[in-house]
């Protein structure tokens, strides 16, 4: 069932926008796709694609993770790890969360082990702990654990951002790997996994909990997982389904549930995206809010072109679909990273291309009278404010916005902040 909402905007208010890192690609490295996470503590945590590791086949470096901390009444970029590219994985192209101990758990596209990407390796699964001992240095590195290197083959390869459930179990998706006899790049590559990691005698056990198999059943998941009380978890593939895309080779995109058993899992997809005015391609995964009720985004599609930003209740084997905004811009130029949900029941986002500028934009819905009200909060514009905010936002007790954009700020990428 489609239920369509209308959307009014209203201008937008007063907003403080303010660069608190330029990237220069130097100490303090490049390229931030990923977003940022944010501890109890109010530091932010993110990742850059380079670093200064340039050896072998990372020209650009092999990625870091960073750590934005206050320092009086502003901001300091602190580098926590700097990868080489090797067994210990190489660009982190996901955002990094905060695990039940504090710690961070994140994944990298390549290294490892495995041929996936030109011998690069097909990514890994990692912890990243502080020093064990008070440190006196001006830099200390955290600890890396690989917790898993994928080998591309049945376990998947070029894994995304991870999830905790209440027991403690880690799970994800892998890109590739898995069924290869799918069309498309799914016959080469495979169509991608869900895999479980699960805390077993001081080190971790990994299980593939579903294979993709393309077409109808999707391809190409895109987490994180929305788990719910009964254990079901929630997630989209970013093609795949019951319509074919005239705009590229693959079919438009699904959301689905996976629910446990005691003989595995079982995989239900519960809509279909198609060429139309609900939008296409939903690379920036789901939230949730305390109903239950699914929130998401399209890249492409919809009534302006620039993709979506819908809502979605399951119910049985389908659910409820809503558009809550057409967004206007171009192909491939709209959402393409988790909203935020704030404790008000309001909806914050980005987009990668769209905007007053195309640089991209940061925009904020809210909910009024049975409508949604579109704010644009912020339109990229200069080589100074950054462009393509990639990855989704950070949100604090006080209403202040943090995220990223992946380049044309003075160096290749800054970090953000809009206060209201």
């Amino acid at each position: 069932m489609l239920i369509f909402v209308i959307v009014g905007a209203q201008p937008a208010r007063a907003q403080t926008f303010t660069v608190l890192h330029s990237f220069t690609g130097r100490a303090d490295v490049a390229y931030p796709r990923a977003g940022l996470n944010m501890d109890r503590a109010g530091n932010l945590y993110g990742t850059t694609a380079g670093s200064l590791n340039f050896i072998g086949s990372c020209s650009l470096g092999c990625g870091t993770v960073f750590k934005m901390a206050h320092k009086g009444s502003g901001w300091v970029l602190v580098p926590l790890y700097d990868f080489s590219g090797g067994a210990d994985g190489r660009t982190p192209a996901a955002k990094v969360i905060v695990g039940p101990d504090g710690s961070l758990y994140g994944t990298t596209l390549y290294g490892g082990q495995g041929l996936c990407s030109f011998g690069t390796g097909c990514g890994v699964v990692f912890n990243l702990r502080p020093p064990a001992s008070a440190c006196k240095a001006a830099l200390c590195p955290w600890t890396e654990t690989v917790l898993y290197r994928f080998s591309g083959g049945a376990d998947g390869g070029e894994p995304g951002e991870l999830a905790f459930d209440q027991a403690g179990n880690l799970y994800g998706t892998a890109v590739w790997g898995g069924y290869t006899g799918g069309g498309g790049e799914c016959q080469q590559l495979g169509c991608g996994v869900i895999f479980k990691l699960m805390p077993s005698n001081g080190g971790w056990t990994e299980s593939t909990i579903y294979t993709f198999m393309g077409g109808a059943d999707g391809a190409n998941a895109i987490g994180p997982f929305v788990p719910d009380a009964s254990g079901n978890l929630y997630g989209v593939t970013a093609v795949g389904g019951d319509f074919y895309c005239s705009f590229g080779s693959e079919a438009c995109g699904t959301i689905f549930r996976l629910s446990p058993s005691q003989s595995g899992w079982t995989k239900t997809t519960l809509y279909s995206f198609q060429e139309d005015s609900n939008g296409y391609f939903p690379y920036g995964g789901l939230i949730t809010d305390a109903a239950g009720t699914l929130y998401g985004t399209t890249t492409s599609g919809g009534t302006g072109g620039g993709g979506t930003v819908f809502e979605f209740t399951p119910s049985g084997n389908s659910g409820f679909f809503s558009l809550v905004d057409g967004l206007t811009g171009q192909y491939q130029g709209g959402p393409s990273a988790p909203l935020v949900l704030d404790s008000a029941g309001n909806l914050y986002g980005t987009q990668v291309r769209n905007g007053a500028h195309n640089f991209g934009s940061v925009f904020k819905l809210t909910r009024h009278n049975g409508f949604w009200l579109f704010t644009d909060l912020y339109d990229f514009y200069s080589a100074s404010d950054g462009a393509s905010p990639y990855d989704g936002l950070a949100l604090d007790a006080q209403g202040n916005i943090y995220g990223t954009t992946e380049g044309n700020g003075a160096g290749p990428g800054t970090v953000f902040e809009i206060t209201p």
